[in-house]
This record gives structure tokens, sequence and C-alpha cells, in this order.
């Protein structure tokens, strides 16, 4: 596919359109596909599936900035609503495609389950280190930090929070450009 005819298709869309970028030698590509040919089935109709090899599409990769696959874009009206790189669980693709449906730029954006499991070792071992070795409380609640990070979206209070606190962050940046 050409740079032009992407744009063309993205822009053109009548619904949401979900952007598969993978490549037939990529193994999480490959793990990833049924779990993507399941929720894309599943919102059939609703929401449109554009899968580019990128072996065959360079200049989309390059267009659209993609380093690494595989990687899933959401458009809504041609412009991009949230991004995801690496292999995609069933559930976060289902995520994927809901936001996608509702049009709307997440809020809060879910870590990865790799990422969610990476920041609750490490924030674990923060904490038992600065419980058992260091004796210092500052390390402890720096590795519950760090533990929540990998689980925030799951917390009410914060989801409550982070739409006020990004659109206040939105006001600022706007009244100062």
């Amino acid at each position: 596919m050409k740079k032009l005819e992407f744009q063309r298709k993205i822009k053109s869309n009548p619904r949401p359109l979900i952007v598969d970028l993978w490549a037939p030698w990529c193994s999480p590509c490959k793990a990833m596909a049924p779990g993507f040919k399941v929720v894309s089935q599943k919102y059939q109709g609703q929401v449109d599936v554009l899968k580019i090899n990128v072996d065959e599409s360079p200049e989309v990769m390059k267009e659209l900035g993609v380093m690494s696959i595989p990687t899933v874009i959401g458009f809504v009206r041609g412009e991009e609503i949230l991004r995801r790189t690496g292999m995609q669980t069933q559930g976060m693709l289902d995520f994927f495609f809901e936001t996608t449906l509702s049009e709307k730029k997440p809020a809060i954006m879910p870590p990865a389950p790799a990422t969610r499991v990476i920041r609750t070792l490490l924030g674990l071992t923060a904490a038992a280190l600065g419980w058992f070795v260091w004796d210092s409380i500052w390390i402890v609640i720096a590795g519950g930090i760090i533990v929540f990070s990998g689980y925030y979206d799951r917390c009410p209070i914060f989801r409550a929070i982070a739409p006020r606190i990004k659109s206040l962050f939105m006001t600022s940046k706007n009244t100062a450009g």
C-alpha cells in the first residue's frame, strides 16, 4: 500500500478504523493474530480493520513513525486516538476496539500485561530492600509507588481524578501557547 492510498483510506473511512501493522516473519504478530481475529469479528460492522504488511508498505510504516511491530493504531475520522506497540492480549485488544468505537481518546491508557509484571517485581524488590536491607521508609514508599504505577488504571480514585488533572494540563498548555 502506498502512502497516499493509506491516507485516503483513513481520512475517508466512515467508521472508526483499527490499523494493524504486522509482518509474516514476526512471532509476536503471529501470536496476537488469533485474539485479533476474535475481537475484530466481535466488532465487525462497527469498527473497520486495515491490516498492513510492513514489508510490502514501508512508506506507510515511515509515515506513521512505527519503529517496531506489531503496532495497532486506532483512527477516528482520520485522526489517531490511540496506539499500542508489541504483542497485545485479547483483553487489551477488546479495550482497544471499544475505545476506538467510543471515538474518544482514553484518559487512562492501561499498561501492557508484561509492564504490569515488571513494575510489580521492581516495586516489591525495592520495598523489600528498603525494609530489610536499608531500613528506609522512603525506599519502601518508592517501591509502593512503582507497584501502583502498574495498576493505576484499576484504581477508582485515580480514574475519577485523572480526567480532571489532564484537563488542567491541557488548559495551561493552551493558555501558555
